[in-house]
C-alpha cells in the first residue's frame, strides 16, 4: 500500500480505529525515513462531542511527533453539524450520517491536499466495510456495493491515493490493542448516529457473531468477491467536474454543492 517515499495523511478522528492506525504507521514507518505523516482531523462542529476528541489527538501526535492539521466544516462549508441539523429541509430523506459523510470525504480530501500527501490512509475496519455492503443492499444501490472494494484506489481531484490498512481486521481487536498499548481515544459516540441504520446493522451482525464465531469474517470475504465482480463489470465513471465548485463529480452539480443548497435554501 505504501511506498519509501510517500507522503501520507492519517485522517484521525481521535476514536480507537484511527489512532491506533497512526501508532502503527509512525512504530512501522520509523526506520523509512523518506516516508513522511501527518495527521488530518476534521472538525465536524458537534459541542460536547468533538472537542473532547481533538484535544486527545493533538496530545497523542505531540508524543508521537507526528504534524497535524485539521480543518472544520464551518471553514470549509459555512455550517457545522448543529447548525446542519437544524436546517436540514423537512420531508427530504437528509440523514445526519448523509450530510455528514458527504462533508467528511470531501474535507478528508482537501486536507491531504492541503499538507501536501499523496496517499490519505483511513482506519476502515473489517466491520465498517461489512456494515456498509449490507446497508447498499437494504438501500438497493448495487452501484456503490462495486465501489466499496478496498483495493487502494486513485481518488480526488490531485490523484490521492487512498487506502484502508485495517480492513480485514474486526472492530473489537483494534479496541484490545488500543487498550493492551494505552492508546488514548474517546469513546463516547456521536450524538446523531443513531438517525441511520447502521446502529442496527451494526448490532445484528454482532448478535450472529457472538452465536457463530467467525460469521462476520466470512460475510466479509463473500461481501468483498461480490463487490470486486460488480466493479470489474462496471463501466468506467465519465470523469466531469462540478459546475459549482470545480471538484470531481459524477453529475453536474456534485453531492457537496447540492447539500450545501439545501441547507441554505432553509436558512434564507
Amino acid at each position: 500500500m505504501l511506498k519509501f517515499d510517500d507522503r501520507v495523511a492519517v485522517a484521525v478522528s481521535g476514536g480507537k480505529d484511527s489512532l491506533t492506525l497512526l501508532y502503527i504507521l509512525k512504530k512501522m514507518l520509523a526506520q523509512r525515513n523518506r516516508t513522511k505523516l501527518i495527521a488530518i482531523t476534521i472538525d465536524e462542529g458537534i459541542k460536547g462531542y468533538r472537542d473532547e476528541s481533538l484535544e486527545i489527538v493533538k496530545d497523542f501526535c505531540s508524543k508521537l511527533n507526528v504534524d497535524s492539521k485539521i480543518l472544520s466544516y464551518d471553514y470549509l462549508y459555512g455550517t457545522d453539524m448543529d447548525k446542519a441539523m437544524v436546517l436540514r429541509p423537512s420531508g427530504k430523506k437528509m440523514t445526519s450520517c448523509s450530510i455528514c459523510g458527504t462533508f467528511r470525504r470531501r474535507a478528508m480530501d482537501i486536507a491531504a491536499e492541503s499538507v501536501g500527501a499523496n496517499v490519505l490512509a483511513t482506519a476502515h475496519n473489517l466491520d465498517d466495510q461489512l456494515q456498509t455492503y449490507m446497508i447498499n443492499v437494504l438501500a438497493g444501490d448495487v452501484e456503490r456495493v462495486g465501489w466499496i472494494y478496498p483495493e487502494p484506489i486513485r481518488y480526488s481531484t490531485n490523484n490521492i491515493k487512498k487506502i484502508k490498512p485495517f480492513v480485514e481486521i474486526y472492530e473489537n481487536e483494534i479496541a484490545f490493542y488500543a487498550l493492551q498499548r494505552q492508546i488514548p481515544f474517546q469513546s463516547e459516540e456521536c450524538p446523531y448516529m443513531h438517525e441511520s441504520i447502521r446502529t442496527q446493522v451494526r448490532q445484528f451482525l454482532n448478535e450472529l457473531e457472538k452465536e457463530h464465531p467467525g460469521i462476520k469474517y466470512n460475510a466479509y470475504n463473500s461481501t468483498m468477491r461480490i463487490s470486486k465482480n460488480l466493479k470489474s463489470s462496471m463501466r468506467p465513471a465519465a470523469s466531469s467536474k462540478c459546475a459549482k465548485c470545480g471538484r470531481i463529480s459524477n453529475g453536474k452539480i456534485c453531492s457537496v454543492c447540492n447539500t450545501i443548497k439545501a441547507l441554505r435554501q432553509v436558512e434564507y
